[in-house]
């Protein structure tokens, strides 16, 4: 076992903020989202959903802190959308056809994520993203905790209409049907930009490239356009139900368009390309021609000199 990571009071006094902070956010989305829902001992639904993600997190968080490891992070993410999931359309009294349907899209989504993180960890081993905040519990408890603020308003579209009272539900209608073709969509797109990579990667032939074939040729990161394709299907399938404050469910897709496109995807992966391979004329002109989210219909000319 390693030597604790050396922390200052500073990061750790910033870490509590940005925990309270997550905590206040999970709080103020079960508070809206819970209006107009099903409750069960008196207690909505939504709002049990919300605490629920957070706890699991935070249970999760002992025995990493205690071995110090990480390998279960991904994975405790995916479960808790799957295992939640489950359990709220259980839970709620004569869950109709739109609540199995938004139940589905989440579970097969996390167990699809589930299952090739858990892949990757195995092969990956250990991720270099925790190796500074491992040995401080607050640093590592803050990443759970934020964690948890992320299952619970990416998924906030879903639970909230699952969970909606019943007197307020509608009929299936072309909104709904133009929701579930959207997510099949994101969900195939991310499922074969995801399945390509790893692909490309198995290669020795292509060690310490980078891929630009398949759909990786008309974006570069084709993945996390599919994975925001796909929460927008799952809000539009969500939408017809939402009234007042459950209205907080746009926080769904928005908060997945900003967290890649601003925070810790394409802004993070960009970085690292840009340092490995940013000297490179064929990189160059493969990130000038190719857009980083929204594919391109037609396929770049790009030099493939580099196999």
């Amino acid at each position: 076992m390693s030597s604790p990571t050396p922390t200052t009071p500073k990061s750790s006094r910033s870490s509590l903020i940005a925990i309270i902070v997550a905590l206040a956010i999970g709080a103020l989305v079960a508070l809206a989202g819970s209006q107009g829902g099903a409750a069960l001992g008196g207690i909505p639904l939504f709002a049990l959903a919300v605490a629920a993600a957070y706890a699991i997190q935070i249970l999760a968080f002992i025995p990493a802190m205690i071995l110090r490891t990480e390998r279960f992070f991904d994975l405790t993410g995916s479960l808790t959308f799957l295992t939640i999931s489950v359990a709220l359309v259980l839970l709620t009294p004569m869950p109709d056809a739109r609540s199995w349907i938004l139940a589905a899209m989440v579970i097969l989504w996390a167990a699809r994520l589930g299952s090739f993180l858990a892949m990757r960890v195995h092969k990956a081993g250990s991720d270099g993203r925790f190796d500074e905040i491992k040995g401080s519990p607050v640093r590592f408890l803050q990443v759970w905790v934020i964690q948890g603020a992320w299952v619970s308003i990416t998924a906030a579209a879903a639970w909230i209409a699952i969970s909606t009272d019943a007197g307020a539900r509608v009929p299936i209608g072309w909104l709904t049907v133009v929701g579930i073709i959207v997510w099949a969509l994101g969900l195939v797109i991310e499922i074969v930009a995801d399945a390509q990579k790893s692909a490309f990667r198995a290669d020795p032939a292509h060690k310490d490239e980078f891929i630009r074939t398949g759909l990786w040729s008309r974006s570069r990161h084709p993945n996390y356009f599919g994975e925001i394709v796909l929460w927008v299907g799952v809000f539009l399938t969500a939408a017809p139900v939402l009234a007042g404050w459950q209205w907080v469910a746009i926080l769904s897709p928005l908060f997945v368009i900003l967290l890649l496109t601003r925070v810790s995807g394409i802004p993070l992966l960009e970085a690292r390309a840009e340092k490995k391979w940013g000297d490179r004329a064929d990189y160059i002109e493969y990130r000038e021609s190719t857009p980083s989210l929204i594919p391109r219909l037609t396929r770049p000319a790009v030099r493939q000199t580099a196999a």
